[in-house]
């Protein structure tokens, strides 16, 4: 039997640095061959054809690879079995990287071991040399990532077809070295500028000198006049080119550039790409590389190379992390009242994060009805986390963010803290009706936080997706809608008789299901029993605009996030304000329309006064009306806030205005004071200088924290539709739910040379429709 071969990319010429946020080693620069080894490969021969490839002897050759999945330790192969002992660490692999070192580019201070021994990244020394600013292909794919390059590589059997399309894609980077003068931001630009322009022009170099004070690079072929010089300027930050040989005395090495220009050329195409388009997906990213460059990704690696594309472009994730002490201060400095606190775990890693703005407060406090919306949403950037949210009613129905608090995970903890710090932030005079989920915790801290200060009403979207699920695989299709569309309707049901008509169809259908909805608590759900005012507003997903800013921002660093956050409510209330400073109407555009509304219906009642306040109107029902008291017998005119229109009728019948039995949150007035603060911005983020004492003593080094990113494509969130019930498959054999004729169990299992089995079948079936049809009937049409 053939041994499988595997593809060893040979690369030497080049250097080794270490990412200061992993300790991963990366190989920068030098030239790369392709060579097929296997199991029966003898080192001698292999080093003979390496050194006759790269041009060089075997005196002082070493030859390293890393060990799977961990870029931390070189291993040295000495002899015929280490080689055997590689190739068995890689054989689930179609190529592995392995790295020549001679003894005038060999890391300093790095002894060779043998593969009993590892050399790891916290033993080596490396050259002093400023990290280079560049994604490298097995940066963003990872150790275990098999990536074709094979098209754009110059093996024997390379497309021309391909090769040249890499060469057009590559001629954009032609100047971005040009001459002596040139200056750059720093040395990772220069770098870039570089490395781009030796792909371009078809060659390799090698670092003479590369610190964080000057640069010289030469032209990787012996001989060659090509070299560059570039150091910084006195007195600045910036980075000038001051010795250029831009003529090459050299040939052949064009042919040579190929493999290491697919390396470290495909991060800067995506950061170029994510410069113009932000929401860049992964696969469309994968199937962009592919179409223009001929390169194979699949999702996982699209998204890794995209996280590490927009860390070089937005900053560390690490990093923002520990900005988080400075941006709260710079919160507080920026926009005077406002809440940002931080708290870290015993370790100083990252714990949860609270935000409150100013005008967010006030805003709430003077023009926004005593109604919150709690939710939270997870977060995929790379430490992932959760974000919890409390969400507000403006008077013409908006959204108005309140305040957010960023979370390590969704915890009843963690719940009970963020409700202790919005209690503190937005002290009110009057009772808060909150409207959420009821599984999580939420119920418990409402009560130890807010006691009777609050009114806790229980989403009912959660509470008919609960009643689904616990009906699948119960109830036919029509059955569960039957169901929840009744338990919809006793929620909304205003008064006791409507309600329990409701409860009483499903009681019809099913028993069992009433007495779920009997256990449920309908006083913390139903408007018949509910103490709260929630407005008409029954669900907690009322805040789906802010949640799609979210989900539009949580892949960024959490800086960054939570300030795009801040600009969107500034925007929003900003937008507000200058809209609302066009109405003419007493109430708000959306309440004006709906107040006219019942106007009109209340033309065709009749008020007949009764005593004191107290009125009999009457129209398609007789309602009573006492309008001292703001009591209508409908109850339409408490739930809503708004006068109904028997209301209505009595206030046109004793010449009052009906404005005057409006909710005042309702009012053109109320919404100005709901919108008249601003979020004031807040400058770039300076890190802090060391030797300033105060700030050193001041700040806190936040590290991020232990949860990250699982592998996979992330599960997003279900959208917020309150049409649950899906059809489910029902066989039209047995009548059950789950499957089809073809693979029911009652019917395949069946003898068909039985007829007794079979007439048996017969007569259930006819027994159900039966059993079927007579429940329908029992229905209310």
């Amino acid at each position: 039997m053939a041994s499988k071969k595997i593809i060893a990319i040979c690369q030497s010429g080049g250097e080794f640095v270490t990412n200061n946020e992993d300790g991963f080693l990366t190989y920068i620069g030098g030239e790369a061959y392709a060579l097929d080894i296997n199991d029966q490969t003898i080192l001698a021969e292999f080093k003979k054809e390496v050194a006759e490839n790269f041009q060089r002897g075997l005196e002082g050759m070493t030859v390293k690879y890393f060990l799977p999945g961990n870029k931390k330790t070189l291993i040295t192969i000495s002899k015929d079995k280490d080689l055997k002992r590689m190739m068995n660490f890689v054989k689930d692999s179609d190529q592995v990287e392995i790295f020549i070192i001679y003894d005038e580019a060999v890391v300093k201070n790095v002894p060779n071991v043998s593969a009993s021994r590892s050399t790891t990244a916290s033993e080596a020394a490396l050259t002093p040399a400023t990290p280079v600013d560049m994604i490298h292909c097995d940066d963003l794919l990872g150790v275990d990532a098999a990536i074709d390059t094979t098209p754009l590589c110059p093996y024997p059997g390379s497309n021309d077809e391909n090769n040249e399309k890499h060469r057009r894609a590559a001629s954009q980077w032609e100047n971005t070295i040009t001459d002596v003068g040139q200056r750059f931001s720093s040395f990772a630009e220069f770098r870039e500028a570089l490395h781009k322009y030796s792909i371009a022009h078809g060659f390799t170099y090698r670092y003479k000198k590369n610190d964080s004070r000057r640069v010289t690079a030469k032209c990787k072929v012996e001989g060659c006049s090509w070299c560059i010089y570039a150091s910084r300027l006195p007195t600045t930050q910036l980075i000038c080119i001051k010795k250029m040989n831009a003529k090459h005395t050299c040939d052949g090495a064009a042919v040579k550039a190929a493999y290491r220009s697919t390396r470290g050329w495909m991060g800067s195409i995506i950061k170029e790409k994510l410069k113009v388009a932000p929401n860049y997906k992964p696969k469309d990213i994968a199937k962009d590389i592919e179409r223009e460059y001929g390169i194979q990704l699949n999702y996982s690696q699209a998204r890794r190379a995209k996280e590490k594309a927009r860390e070089q472009l937005q900053g560390s994730f690490k990093e923002a992390y520990s900005q988080l002490p400075l941006f709260c201060e710079k919160i507080r400095e920026t926009n005077p009242g406002s809440v940002a606190t931080i708290v870290t775990k015993e370790d100083s890693s990252f714990h949860r994060l609270f935000i409150a703005f100013h005008a967010s407060i006030s805003g709430f406090q003077q023009g926004c009805r005593p109604l919150l919306f709690l939710d939270s949403t997870l977060l995929y950037a790379k430490y992932q986390g959760t974000l919890l949210a409390a969400i507000g009613i403006d008077g013409n129905d908006g959204v108005f963010p309140v305040a957010f608090a960023v979370v390590d995970e969704e915890t009843n903890d963690n719940w009970q803290w963020f409700l202790s710090e919005l209690k503190s932030a937005v002290a009110m005079s009057c009772p808060i009706t909150f409207v959420s989920d009821f599984q999580r915790g939420i119920r418990e801290s409402l009560q130890n936080v807010f006691g009777e200060e609050c009114y806790h009403s229980y989403c009912l979207h959660y509470l008919a997706e609960k009643l689904n699920n616990d009906l699948k695989g119960q109830f036919s299709h029509e059955a569960r809608r039957l169901m929840i569309q009744d338990l919809c309707a006793a929620a909304f049901a205003p008064k006791l008789e409507s309600f329990e008509r409701c409860v009483e169809n499903i009681k019809a259908i099913s028993p069992e299901v009433y007495n779920w909805v009997s256990r449920s608590e309908p006083e913390h759900w139903a408007n018949a029993f509910f103490g709260g005012a929630r407005y008409g507003h029954l669900m907690s997903n009322f805040g789906k605009l802010f949640y799609d800013w979210v989900a539009e921002l949580n892949e960024l660093p959490i800086t960054q996030m939570v300030d795009g956050l801040r600009g969107k409510v500034m925007e929003l209330i900003y937008a507000r304000r200058v809209e609302s400073s066009q109405w003419v109407t007493t109430l708000t555009p959306l309440m004006e329309q709906k107040l006219q509304i019942d106007a009109s219906k209340a033309r065709s009642l009749h008020p007949l006064p009764s005593h004191g306040s107290t009125f009999e109107v009457r129209g398609e029902s007789v309602e009573v009306v006492d309008i001292d008291q703001w009591d209508c017998s409908c109850k339409e005119w408490q739930l809503n806030g708004l006068p109904c229109c028997h209301t209505i009728a009595v206030s046109e019948y004793l010449g009052r205005s009906p404005y005057d039995l409006c909710s005042r949150y309702f009012s053109t007035e109320s919404y100005h004071a709901t919108y008249a603060e601003s979020i004031n911005p807040i400058p770039h983020l300076e890190k802090p200088i060391k030797g300033e004492p105060d700030m050193e003593h001041m700040v806190i080094v936040v590290t991020p924290p232990p949860t990250k990113r699982p592998p996979g494509r992330p599960k997003m969130k279900k959208a917020d539709t309150f049409d649950i019930v899906k059809r489910q498959m029902q066989c039209s054999k047995c009548k059950g739910l789950g499957h089809n004729k073809k693979t029911c169990g009652k019917v395949n299992n069946i003898d068909e040379q039985d007829p007794l089995l079979l007439n048996g079948l017969i007569t259930v079936e006819l027994e159900e429709t039966a059993i079927s049809m007579e429940l329908e009937s029992s229905l209310p049409m």
